[in-house]
């Protein structure tokens, strides 16, 4: 019995070793040119790890909406600096999406398609919540904690309400997306059964405005990191250094970025 048990261990590692081996083959041959080597590659890297400070930063406080509010109003800098992160993360996180679902559809097409669509339309519903966050905390210097703790529960009152809204329909692909890509992910061999895992635990991390560290955040997140950036570095390592050219274009995107945030319109 226990020789059997192990040969099937055996044989299941080994399946698990073959399907990488020829994801990695078949995704040599079919590379995309979009977003590129190096873009994913950073965005692989720096998405999760600035959702992790954004994390961090506002774990000190109780993760429920009031909590948020009263932490912004004692601490701004921390909590606009917590929600900065974690909201930009996300906002580079999509390269990093589009890579996987691109590795993983060159030997599971469906399952990369719809991994890929439903988790990007995701990053759409948190990416429209923290403009949510951010006018909450803007507006509790304006009016004052109490009424924005008033009008916030007047607010939550009122979505619950809404029949329908097109990011109201999205927060199920914000949950599930991170499921059905991590299955994607080891059906394919993208990535190994660990790693895979560990990207499906990002549905357990809360969604909704104002909502802070939770327990589970660490998990989710932690999750992310450990599927994501050892992909990153490996795209990073793995080819050649980017061309001269390529390097100037970007110190002159990177200065045309600064110069209009700096004396661009503003309001």
């Amino acid at each position: 019995m226990t020789t059997d048990l192990r040969g099937r261990i055996t044989g299941w590692r080994q399946a698990g070793a073959d399907r990488r081996a020829a994801n990695s083959a078949a995704d040599l041959d079919r590379r995309p040119a979009f977003p590129g080597r190096w873009i994913s590659g950073i965005s692989l890297i720096v998405g999760p790890t600035l959702i992790l400070a954004g994390t961090l930063l506002r774990s000190e406080f109780y993760y429920f909406v009031p909590y948020q509010l009263r932490a912004y109003s004692q601490h701004p800098t921390l909590i606009t600096a917590a929600y900065t992160c974690f909201a930009l993360g996300f906002v580079l996180l999509w390269p990093a999406v589009m890579t996987l679902a691109q590795r993983i559809s060159v030997t599971n097409p469906l399952w990369g398609m719809w991994g890929g669509c439903l988790v990007m339309i995701g990053l759409f519903t948190r990416t429209f919540q923290f403009g949510i966050d951010h006018m909450s905390f803007h507006l509790t210097d304006v009016l004052g904690l109490s009424t924005m703790l008033e009008g916030v529960t007047g607010y939550y009152d009122a979505w619950r309400e809404t029949l329908w809204h097109p990011f109201k329909t999205m927060s199920g692909p914000a949950f599930f997306g991170w499921i059905v890509l991590a299955v994607g992910a080891y059906r394919s061999g993208a990535l190994g059964l660990g790693r895979s895992v560990a990207l499906g635990l990002m549905s357990a991390l809360a969604l909704g405005p104002l909502k802070g560290t939770e327990p589970q955040s660490f998990i989710a997140v932690g999750g992310l990191c450990l599927a994501f950036i050892p992909l990153g570095v490996s795209l990073l390592r793995n080819g050649p250094a980017p061309t001269r050219r390529a390097m100037i274009w970007t110190v002159v995107l990177i200065a045309v970025h600064v110069l209009m945030t700096g004396f661009g319109p503003r309001g």
